[in-house]
This record gives structure tokens, C-alpha cells and sequence, in this order.
């Protein structure tokens, strides 16, 4: 064959490589490049274009801002970390077989409910605190019904919210918040195991084959150990009443008391049960109250000290206090970055109470009067985004009342407000996936404004 012969098969033999090439599917996945870069124009764009010169944008910034840093002082150390270090705790102390048989998918139902509802309300906690604990008992294998009808229970179900709320928004409304706060969190979590149970029962299978599961002491150990730090949670947390008299205010009087006896007994049981040195138990406690008698009106400095000192003591000891500390952990990086984010975005739209945000206050209060399915829809998709501590809602509420918000949103407001909130609703979806998240939240407003527009019917 001649030179030139050769030389044309060569270059038809290119022409057709470049043909393929030109072809052949692209192997860039262009999904890496547009998201991000669309993702980085449009913060470009927020950036280009901020209203600094709107002082309401400006004012809605700070309010942002000033809402993370209370609820920083005000919930992270008391009502948070506690959570924290008992959700570890549950995930490692509690055993599976446990959980499966009060609060599983097959477990009887009466049981089941029962158990969470009751186990909820005695907490006295916001809705985002009982998110860790929400957590800890969904990832041991409760089932979805019953671990939903735990979170809603534990913020909304406050025996002292509910007597705050019949005392200064009248009985009626008092008694209609607790009937329905009840019915709420049987109701929702039975529609949410129907409308799952594929899930469910794939669930009961996968645990049949999972082997059992070692627990090192007896039930009534652990019983005891968390009865002690549920009751440091609730004494640490427990809020100011209204009134300066009577049992609950003599229970304020001496709540840094009650929170002290309850952290020296947890030391005593570190010390027998969970193999921890007395003479470090003992030093931390004195460190711990010689900073509670220095300091007597700053109590977040010996509590705070009290929270290192327990870190300080499970992770220098071998063993299962590693394995809490460590399922600790990671319910905190879980959590906590979205729970401040949802904060500081709920602040930048609705401000705090008595402040403004993006969202101005005479929007909500003018589409609250009556009795109307708008009024009451409205009430409980503001209720269910914003974010109300513990006993918050019941003063804002009372504002709200005489600016002229009808009785039925009013109640749609206290059914969707303690339970939901927008960092609540952040943190759900990590734990349990969008899908479920979205029904839980729909079920939620869809039965308070319901609820609201019957009762709004027969007491106007």
C-alpha cells in the first residue's frame, strides 16, 4: 500500500474519532456546576441589592439578631444542652427492645399513646427542646405515631400554659387549648402511622432480625437516672408565674435548689453506677457551687460550669460514658446549626414580641378578627412559623386579643404555635425526611384551624 493510501485511512480514521467525540454524551455533570454557581449569583445579587437605606429592613436585622442572642441565654444552656446529654443518653442507654415494645409500630396502641403523651407533657419545654429527645426515641425505633405524639405533647400539653392560658385568656379558652392539645397528639400521630405504614411495618421487620442488645443495669437504674436529669431539666427551666403567689411561685423560689439537689444526686450515680472517680465528681462539685454561692444572681455561670464539668467527667472516664458523650454530640451537630438558623430567620420576618420584623405586626393583627376560615388559616400558619418560648404565647396572645383577634384564631394560634415553629420544623426534616415533615406540618395547621373556626362558632 502506498503513502498516501496510508495516509487517507489516517485521516478518516480522525474525522470519525472526532465524530464520535462530538456525539458521545457529555461526561461533565453540569448539575455540580449551575447549582452552586446559580447559588453564588444569587448571593451576589442579595448582596448587590440589600435595602440598608429601609429602616424597617435594618430594625428586622437587629431583631434577628437580638432573637438569637436571647434565645442563646435564655434556652441553649438551660433547655438545650440538658436535652442534649438526655437524647444521648436514651440512644445509648435505653434499650432497643425497650423502645420497640411501648413505643413501637406493633406495640398496643392505647400503650403506646398513652406512654408518649403523658412522657411529653410533664415536660415543660418549647418546641425546640424537645427535639433532641424527639430524636433520641425515634432513632431507638419508636414507632412514627407515637414518637410524633410525644413531640407534639411535650411543648403544647404544658399543664402550666394551660393554667396561665385559663387564668388570663379566660376558661373557655384554657379548657378548649387542653382538650385539643390532647386530641392533637393522639389524632395526628394515628393519621401519621395510616398514611406511613408501609414504612412502618418495613420498620417491624428490619427490627425482628436486629440482634439484642446488651444494657448494662437493671430498668429501675435507669429509671432513677433519668427521673434525676428530667428533673434537673424542669427545675432549671421552670418559668416565672404570672402572680408572685401560691405553688407555683413557691416552686420558682426555690428552683436553683431544686436543680442543685438534682445535680448532686446525678453525681452520686455517676460515682456508683457509671464508674466515675468520687474525687473528681466531688472536686467538680465544688468548683460548681463555690461559683453558685460567689455569683448568686448570675445562675447561668454555676450552671454553665456544672455543663463542663459534666463533659470534663464522661469523656475522662472509659466506657459507656464515651458512647454518651459521643451520641451527644452528635444530636448537638445535628440540631443546633439549624435550630439557630431558623431562629434568626424567624426573627428577620416576625421580630420578636412587641418588636417588628420584615412583616409588619398590623398585617397579622388585621387578618386575625373574626371568626372567618382565612382568619383561623392564617392564625395557625403564623402560629405554626413563629417562634414562642415556653409561656410566650399566652402574653402575645393577650395583645393580640385586644387589637381585636377573634376567639377561634386565637385558639388556632395556641394549638400550631407551641408545637411548630420554623427552626422545629428544620430539624424534624433531618431527622425523619421532607416528606413526612410536610404532613406532620399540614396535619397540624389543617386540625387548629378546624378546631379554631368550632370554637371561634361558639364563643365569640
Amino acid at each position: 500500500m502506498s503513502n498516501a493510501q496510508t495516509a487517507h485511512k489516517e485521516s478518516m480514521r480522525d474525522d470519525m474519532a472526532e465524530d464520535v467525540e462530538e456525539t458521545a454524551p457529555s461526561r461533565i455533570d453540569w448539575s455540580t456546576i449551575w447549582i452552586p454557581m446559580s447559588l453564588i449569583v444569587g448571593a451576589f445579587l442579595v448582596a448587590f441589592y440589600l435595602p440598608m437605606e429601609s429602616e424597617r429592613f435594618t430594625n428586622a436585622i437587629l431583631e434577628s439578631l437580638s432573637l438569637v442572642k436571647w434565645y442563646a441565654q435564655e434556652h441553649v444552656l438551660l433547655c438545650l444542652v440538658p436535652a442534649f446529654f438526655i437524647a444521648g443518653a436514651i440512644s445509648c442507654f435505653v434499650s432497643q427492645a425497650a423502645v420497640m415494645r411501648y413505643l413501637g409500630p406493633t406495640a398496643n396502641k392505647v400503650l403506646a399513646y398513652g406512654v408518649a403523651s403523658v412522657s411529653g407533657s410533664i415536660l415543660a419545654v418549647c418546641s425546640c427542646t424537645v427535639l433532641p429527645l424527639f430524636a433520641g426515641i425515634w432513632k431507638r425505633g419508636a414507632g412514627l405515631g407515637p414518637a410524633l405524639a410525644f413531640l407534639y405533647s411535650g411543648p403544647a400539653i404544658n399543664i402550666l400554659a394551660i393554667v396561665l392560658t385559663a387564668r388570663i385568656l379566660g376558661l373557655p379558652l384554657g379548657i378548649a387549648r387542653a382538650v385539643g392539645a390532647i386530641l392533637f397528639s393522639i389524632v395526628i400521630g394515628l393519621l401519621m402511622h395510616f398514611f406511613f405504614l408501609r414504612e412502618e411495618e418495613e420498620k417491624v421487620q428490619a427490627a425482628m432480625h436486629l440482634p439484642s442488645v446488651e444494657v448494662e443495669r437493671p430498668l429501675w437504674q435507669n429509671v432513677v437516672y433519668f427521673s434525676t436529669m428530667i428533673g434537673l431539666l424542669i427545675s432549671a427551666t421552670w418559668g416565672k408565674p404570672s402572680e408572685p403567689v401560691g405553688f407555683w411561685n413557691a416552686v420558682f423560689q426555690i428552683k436553683w435548689w431544686l436543680t442543685g439537689a438534682f445535680a448532686v444526686g446525678l453525681g452520686i450515680e455517676f460515682i456508683v453506677w457509671f464508674r466515675v472517680k468520687a474525687i473528681k465528681v466531688v472536686f467538680a462539685g465544688i468548683i460548681v457551687a463555690a461559683l453558685a454561692f460567689l455569683f448568686p444572681h448570675e445562675p447561668l455561670i454555676s450552671f454553665s460550669a456544672g455543663i463542663i464539668a459534666l463533659t470534663i467527667l464522661i469523656t475522662t472516664t472509659r466506657g459507656e460514658t464515651e458512647d454518651w458523650f459521643i451520641a451527644t454530640w452528635g444530636f448537638t451537630r445535628q440540631i443546633t446549626p439549624l435550630l439557630l438558623g431558623g431562629v434568626m430567620v424567624a426573627g428577620l420576618l416576625l421580630g420578636r414580641p412587641g418588636s417588628e420584623g420584615l412583616i409588619p405586626s398590623q398585617w397579622v393583627s388585621g387578618l386575625v378578627g373574626g371568626n372567618s376560615f382565612g382568619a383561623n388559616f392564617f392564625s395557625a400558619i403564623v402560629g405554626a412559623f413563629m417562634y414562642f418560648a415556653t409561656l410566650t404565647e399566652v402574653p402575645i396572645l393577650q395583645g393580640l386579643i385586644g387589637s381585636g383577634m377573634g376567639q377561634g384564631p386565637a385558639l388556632s394560634l395556641l394549638l400550631a404555635g407551641p408545637a411548630l415553629s420554623l427552626p422545629n420544623m428544620l430539624v424534624i426534616r433531618s431527622v425523619m425526611g421532607t416528606r413526612k415533615t410536610a404532613v406532620f406540618v399540614c396535619l397540624v395547621v389543617i386540625m387548629s384551624t378546624l378546631c379554631g373556626m368550632i370554637f371561634g362558632h361558639y364563643f365569640v
